[in-house]
């Protein structure tokens, strides 16, 4: 679904990303691990051209992402993107934000937009808050309306740049079970995060990050258990005995 080759990306003389090769077959959930730096957060946000790079080709369901000739329109309404910070309209309710891009993108009735988003708000626990405005939703309700817009336009994969990390601790929980429930309807999802507990639960690949470069892909069990760097084994020694 998701193949990445030769990828290089620079600001300058900072290289940010060194010779990332990586495939994320159809229906499988990666999670992209690593300290602050390692050039995570960059490398999942060239998967829908929110960045550019320099060298190599990603290409997405068969469409290659950063070709001049590409509809990048086209491709990100088939690939979810879920910011750390939410990104809702605050003028718009969770309802109006949802509905959106179906009806302005992609052209759906306003009708069968608007029942859509109220099925997706109320699978997702939201169902009493579809009239409500961003500013009057914590910010765990603010991520699912988030994860719903994102859901809303049918998209081939999801992408999720450190769904939790503006969250207070308690709120971390409804927003990674709507993600585990998204997970068992086989989206295919690339999910950066801190949350060890969660990559390790439910991704089927942990690709370890760190300065830029992949430094180790494995199924969550091995990573966590045998990592097989010493990169690896020092990054886990710190955050889980943290």
């Amino acid at each position: 679904m998701i193949k990445i080759t030769n990828v290089n990306k620079s600001y300058g003389s900072h290289q940010v990303l060194s010779n990332i090769d990586l495939e994320i077959p159809e229906s499988q959930i990666f999670a992209l691990i690593g300290p602050s730096g390692a050039g995570k957060s960059t490398l999942i946000r060239t998967i829908n051209a929110l960045e550019e790079i320099q060298e190599g080709q990603i290409v997405v369901d068969g469409i290659s992402v950063h070709d001049k000739n590409t509809n990048i329109n086209q491709l990100r309404s088939e690939v979810g993107f879920v910011f750390q910070n939410f990104n809702l309209y605050p003028h718009l309710t969770a309802l109006q934000n949802v509905s959106y891009s179906p009806i302005y993108v992609k052209k759906t009735p306003k009708k069968e937009a608007e029942a859509r988003a109220v099925e997706l708000l109320t699978s997702l626990g939201l169902g009493n808050k579809v009239h409500s405005y961003p500013g009057q939703l914590s910010g765990g309700q603010q991520q699912r309306v988030a994860i719903a817009r994102a859901l809303a336009m049918d998209p081939k994969v999801m992408l999720f740049d450190e769904p939790t990390s503006a969250l207070d601790p308690e709120m971390i929980k409804e927003v990674l079970d709507a993600i585990r429930k998204l997970a068992s309807t086989g989206m295919t999802m690339v999910v950066v995060t801190h949350e060890m507990g969660f990559a390790r639960e439910i991704c089927n690949q942990i690709v370890f990050m760190a300065d830029g470069k992949i430094v180790e892909v494995a199924p969550p069990e091995q990573f966590f258990t045998q990592p097989q760097s010493d990169r690896g084994k020092d990054f886990l020694n710190k955050v889980l005995n943290h």
